[in-house]
């Protein structure tokens, strides 16, 4: 989800490469976020080749945010 975040929008092989992972993991991932409105799908074709790109949606980013404030208040209290 970073890196939805980080960016406008990646594509799956792209997002597969960065991550290390599987497509059917990664796939597993994406349709979890998906499930929950966390990311937009856009399906198109580079000349004859399917093209998907994700993107974090509004929700996706606020979730996001709520995340790492989490994160950030359990480091805090771990001083």
């Amino acid at each position: 989800m970073s890196v939805l975040v980080a960016n406008d929008d990646y594509d799956f092989n792209a997002l597969k490469d960065l991550l290390g992972v599987t497509d059917g993991n990664l796939a597993s991932h994406l349709k979890a976020l998906e499930k929950e409105a966390y990311i937009t799908i856009n399906k198109s074709f580079i000349g004859k080749k399917p093209n998907t790109k994700y993107a974090a949606s509004a929700l996706g980013r606020q979730a996001f945010k709520r995340h790492l404030e989490v994160l950030e208040n359990l480091i805090k209290q771990q001083k």
